[in-house]
């Protein structure tokens, strides 16, 4: 249960000791700082506290941003202020200066704002939420009360609150196709006490079933799927939509939210693969290139954003044109579409699986994430060239984190630091290109695996610590964690497809899902500021240069019967790794509230 201590002269005729009840607040009232003073320290420390001046006239909506949100400790609108256990002590300090400086008189302005001022001249982090056209007040006479009381009917309070429960930034697909009814349904959860993870899991079983359907094989089966993948995506943006309606944000959510989708996505590959097999066409390599080059669209993203989170300064040319495209309206949705978001993505899946077949679906696939990841990567550089400015240690070390050295390259590295001082700025990105490039190349060339996959794979391994032997704060150094990505794929991939046996692509499918699964667990851990993985998980999985160099060896030295059982041995032990530190991390106490507001890629 939450606290709420009003305070202030009691105005008859308000309903806001009714309104706060309604959040799920326990009221009380306090007639000076004195009593409010003594009213907060009676309150449970592991508790949510709040302050409301018994004047506030505002919409129920506004005080449910302000007072209810469980992603920020110390939160506030005008007239009230809120703290959550990690930001109990602040508001308790705040509280005692105050009545300190009013010697418990009778309270005539609003304490809960003064209380705001004394915590922001703390250096406090108060999140103030957006109103909007919301009503949030202290009215300081009876005609300014009257007037925000008509301020307060002439907006609908649900109106706006359905509206703010759908991404500003969603693809064009989902803007116009799914929100205008997801939001509803997202309205129907939330009356019904459903929550967002039963939300989430509920849309990830639907793409199972997806996935099973287009195991099938038949075209009854491919139909199905493709439908049930589109009303699993509309599960998929009412999860979020029920989160922002009713403020349900979780640290668990977060968890499912962010890894859900690729779950979904990749598991719907394979089922694809599958009922492609059924009718005798073996695309087994087109589904799992699909996900590597997916995957790795991904990690571009995510280390462009990491490199320039905070970095100082933006004189770029190309990112002054975008900003004066994303002026004119048509175009902003047309450079939406054609980066291909999920909407956009999955809608054309779902359209292919059930009107044509799964080869053609993957091929379309292809050509269109190739066409994305070229335009997006082309602009990115093009901006990273152009601009001038400094990243910072924390974008530096979120590279080297999301390049997921292993104890190989991270030898090299610390044994070539001077060395590597010396390079120009370009070098870093391009060793990375080069390394990877020589050990895909050279596993295409010579089949199944030989001696010179694995001289290849060595000096991969030599490459990538190079690679990473300095800070990565070049322009493009953000470019060093896909292409490290791409080579222990391709590798992957490319040794599978080789080994021309019954077994080993579905085999190397399941092992770069798994690792895949770790490098997004990193991302989103990154983003909620907590930090890498533990060390010790990517020792224990060998780094990307210690799995490529495994993989060369494995197919160098086994048969290709005894290469697949390999593939499957280590995928089974990576994934199992990777899940029990992952899972133990997000249901712990220090995990982040991590919630993706972009239209992700």
């Amino acid at each position: 249960m939450s606290t709420a201590i009003l305070t202030g002269q009691p105005v008859p005729g308000s309903s806001i000791e009714g309104d706060l009840r309604s959040l799920g607040f326990d009221v009380r009232v306090a007639a000076d700082a004195a009593e409010a003073e003594t009213l907060l320290a009676g309150v449970p420390g592991e508790e949510r506290v709040a302050l409301v001046d018994a004047r506030f006239v505002g919409h129920v909506h506004a005080l449910r941003l302000g007072l209810t949100d469980p992603r920020f400790p110390l939160a506030a609108v005008p007239g009230a202020v809120t703290a959550q256990p990690a930001g109990r002590q602040a508001l308790t300090r705040a509280m005692a200066r105050e009545n300190s400086a009013g010697g418990g008189t009778t309270l005539v302005d609003s304490l809960a704002d003064r209380i705001l001022t004394a915590l922001d001249a703390d250096g406090a982090d108060v999140h103030r939420p957006e109103l909007g056209s919301l009503v949030a007040t202290v009215p300081a006479d009876p005609q300014a009360r009257n007037e925000a009381r008509q301020a307060v009917a002439d907006v609908d309070d649900e109106a706006v609150r359905l509206k703010s429960a759908v991404k500003s930034r969603d693809g064009f697909f989902t803007t116009y196709c799914i929100s205008p009814y997801s939001r509803y349904i997202a309205r129907w959860c939330a009356r019904r006490g459903l929550t967002p993870n039963q939300v989430t899991t509920a849309s990830l079983l639907t793409a199972l079933i997806a996935a099973a359907c287009a195991a099938t094989g038949t075209r009854g089966g491919f139909v199905a799927a493709g439908v049930l993948l589109i009303a699993s995506f509309v599960l998929d943006c009412t999860d979020g939509q029920l989160a922002r309606y009713s403020l349900q944000y979780s640290t668990l959510g977060a968890w499912l939210d962010a890894t859900f989708d690729r779950a979904k996505e990749y598991a719907y590959y394979a089922g694809l693969a599958l009922g492609a097999a059924r009718g005798g066409d073996d695309v087994w390599a087109l589904a799992l290139g699909a996900m590597v080059l997916q995957t790795c669209r991904h990690v571009v993203d995510f280390s462009f954003n990491e490199a320039n989170h905070d970095a100082t300064a933006n004189t770029s040319p190309t990112a002054a044109l975008s900003d004066k495209l994303d002026s004119v309206g048509w175009t902003v949705w047309v450079r939406r579409m054609i980066v291909l978001p999920i909407g956009e993505r999955w809608a054309m899946i779902a359209v292919l699986t059930a009107a044509t077949t799964p080869r053609v679906t993957f091929y379309a696939l292809l050509i269109g994430c190739a066409f994305a990841a070229t335009y997006t990567t082309a602009g990115r550089v093009l901006r990273s060239l152009t601009r001038k400015a400094r990243r910072t240690d924390r974008a530096a070390g979120a590279l080297a984190d999301l390049a997921d050295s292993g104890p190989l390259a991270q030898g090299v590295a610390e044994a070539l630091q001077k060395p590597a001082r010396r390079l120009p700025g370009f070098a870093t990105p391009a060793v990375a290109l080069l390394g990877g490039l020589a050990v895909v190349l050279t596993a295409a060339l010579t089949g199944s695996g030989g001696p010179w996959t694995i001289v290849a794979a060595l000096a991969y391994a030599l490459t990538s610590g190079l690679a990473v032997a300095r800070p990565l704060k070049g322009a493009l150094d953000w470019l060093v964690p896909p292409f490290l990505r791409a080579a222990e794929y391709g590798t992957v991939l490319v040794l599978a497809a080789r080994a021309d046996v019954n077994g080993a692509l579905p085999a190397a499918f399941g092992l770069v899902g798994a690792v895949a699964y770790h490098h997004y667990d990193t991302v989103y851990r990154i983003r909620g500021n907590a930090g890498a993985p533990p060390a010790w998980l990517v020792r224990s999985i060998g780094g990307h240069e210690g799995r490529t160099l495994l993989v060369t060896v494995l197919a160098a030295l086994l048969t290709a019967s005894q290469f697949t059982v390999a593939l499957t041995a280590l995928a089974v032990v990576v994934a199992l790794v990777v899940l029990v530190e992952s899972i133990r991390f997000w249901v712990s106490a220090g995990a982040p509230a991590v919630h993706d507001e972009g239209e992700p890629a």
